[in-house]
């Protein structure tokens, strides 16, 4: 008898899973506007960092400061292996769209992790990171490890259609998926040597077809501007200046801002010279939406060491009062409490904030974080960077000792930015490094030209760190510390941070103190992009585990802290 009862209750739970998917497919699906991407529902997280100026921040408030140490988990699922596992979850309507690795898109119950469709793009060699994707219209939007970028039905999860970018043989993938600006498919990508200087764009796509509206190369060609600043280098020897990350948008501007890589190589004596800038990379781009056209520029470093700035833009209008307690480079023309449309945030692995009027790309501020040797100065007026000439190299097998490493700094783990104190969160990373150039040839074979080995600064211990700083004066509110590698963030209305770490901890700060509220072991590194949720006016947490390069690079530090590596996603809600 009892052998009966429990297979009735297995036929029973699994003919609800089969109602709850079924049920899901039949609902109405609400398209995504364009509308409702520049303000989306709060329920909703329709995009890498929920909105397209990137600010990581929801503004739901259920869970808060008084009870998110009542947080419990409500569902766990196994994620797809063969990569790093760096994921956002995007939710729309009670249905949560997961990025695995290698291309495999699934949709979940988001209440309860039932699988409603999974999705499986037939891929050859190597599976890849797939770090987000986008919704818009009736569609789910992603750009592949094959250099395409396709659209599968939220519905069904079957194929809509696909556009070919690159040869598919070619190591121009998408490490990181697009957003929709005004009904455009906007993408960048990793353009290895192999892909040649042709890999190296920014594309526009049509969000309901699929048709290519524009390409914009971050390596200037013969007679276009910047072409001068390459000191003679052949066209066949200009590689790797790489966005490989997520942009932003401002609808009101139409600009896209997006930030570019290091070269290949990266020290210049081995690339036309020192002295020379080497554009597009390593600086800022803001591209006229419909047109892909560079409005405007700035260069946050001339990069020797792999010090890539393609993270995150975060775009605020705030009042710009920098102070000099934190603040180390201030434009001396800006007005006493002026407000401003500002880009900010840390752009690249040196772990320097730099503000800059986004609509101009003035240069208004900047000030360093963590451990910095390799920028001697800003120039104020004009915002032009000068380096450090004592961490430069002139030959082979030289070494020094820069900070940040090449791991950052900061890296992909994203930062947050909350309008309710006008303070963005950052997770960065105490690691120097030990460079070492192994070339005075331009051998792509030999990809950067340098070892790296990653070490903590000196007199240190604690590899992790949140920085808080206000988007207006640049000060420091607080910083929190700890042992193990800190990874992306998420800011809450609830005045919550949330955030993992490479040890498998996954906790929730206090906006305005830093103070951990709840924090739970998830026995692998936090490697997603967290994100918050609401279905049923009940609201949710969720985020993703799994292997990751940063986690992997600062656990070597810590050899103490021994996590796990599985890939998987955890949903979090009050009872």
């Amino acid at each position: 008898m009892k052998r009966i009862l429990v297979l009735a209750l297995l036929v029973l739970l699994a003919g609800l899973a089969v109602r709850s998917a079924r049920a899901q497919q039949s609902r109405r699906f609400v398209p995504v506007t364009d509308a409702m991407l520049k303000k989306p529902d709060a329920s909703d997280w329709l995009m890498w960092r929920r909105t397209l100026d990137s600010w990581g921040y929801s503004p739901l408030n259920q869970v808060n400061r008084n009870n998110v140490a009542q947080l419990r988990m409500v569902w766990t699922r196994g994620m797809a292996t063969g990569g790093s596992n760096e994921s956002t979850p995007l939710v729309h309507d009670g249905v949560l769209y997961l990025p695995n690795t290698g291309d495999n898109i699934q949709a979940l119950d988001a209440q309860t992790g039932d699988l409603i469709w999974d999705y499986q793009r037939p891929l050859r060699g190597n599976r890849g990171t797939n770090r987000n994707i986008a919704i818009y219209g009736t569609t789910i939007i992603d750009t592949s490890m094959d250099n395409a970028v396709y659209a599968l039905d939220a519905q069904s999860g079957k194929l809509a259609w696909e556009t070919q970018i690159l040869d598919p043989s070619k190591p121009a993938n998408a490490s990181s998926g697009p957003i929709v600006a005004n009904g455009k498919i906007i993408s960048g990508r990793q353009c290895q040597p192999g892909a040649t200087h042709e890999g190296c764009i920014i594309t526009a796509h049509d969000a309901k077809t699929g048709k290519e509206l524009w390409r914009t190369s971050t390596i200037p060609k013969p007679g276009e501007p910047g072409d001068e600043t390459w000191g003679g280098v052949p066209m066949e020897q200009r590689w790797h200046v790489g966005t490989w990350m997520v942009p932003s948008y401002d609808p009101e501007l139409n600009l896209i801002y997006v930030g570019t890589s290091v070269t290949i190589p990266a020290p210049k004596f081995i690339l036309g010279g020192n002295d020379n800038k080497h554009l597009y990379h390593n600086c800022t781009l803001a591209l006229d939406a419909d047109t892909g056209k560079i409005v405007w520029y700035y260069q946050h470093i001339v990069d020797h060491w792999d010090m890539d700035h393609p993270f995150e833009r975060i775009l605020v209008d705030t009042v710009v009062a920098p102070g000099a307690r934190d603040v180390s480079w201030i434009n001396p023309k800006i007005k006493a409490g002026e407000r401003r449309k500002v880009i900010t945030g840390i752009p690249g692995k040196t772990g320097v904030v730099y503000t800059l009027d986004r609509k101009t790309g003035e240069f208004l501020w900047a000030r360093p974080t963590v451990s910095q040797n390799l920028i001697r100065k800003i120039d104020p007026d004009t915002g032009v960077v000068t380096v450090n000439e004592e961490v430069l190299f002139s030959g082979i097998n030289q070494s020094v000792v820069t900070c940040p490493g090449s791991t950052g700094g900061k890296n992909w783990p994203a930062g947050a930015y909350s309008p309710l104190t006008n303070t963005m969160y950052f997770p960065l990373q105490n690691m120097c490094q030990t460079a070492t150039t192994t070339t005075d040839q331009r051998d792509p074979s030999k990809v950067y030209g340098l070892t790296m080995v990653q070490r903590l600064p000196p007199g240190m211990d604690k590899v992790g760190t949140v920085f808080a700083i206000s988007v207006e004066t640049g000060l420091t509110t607080w910083k929190y510390e700890q042992r193990a590698g800190t990874l992306s963030l998420v800011a809450t209305g609830g005045g919550l941070i949330f955030g993992g770490d490479d040890a498998g901890k996954f906790r929730a700060l206090d906006d305005r103190t830093g103070k951990v509220l709840w924090e739970t072991n998830l026995g692998s590194p936090v490697s997603g992009f967290p994100i918050t949720f609401a279905v049923g006016g009940k609201q949710y947490v969720a985020v993703t585990t799994g292997p990751s390069l940063v986690a992997t690079t600062a656990l070597r530090l810590t050899p103490e802290l021994r996590p796990g590596n599985a890939a998987a996603v955890f949903v979090f809600a009050l009872p």
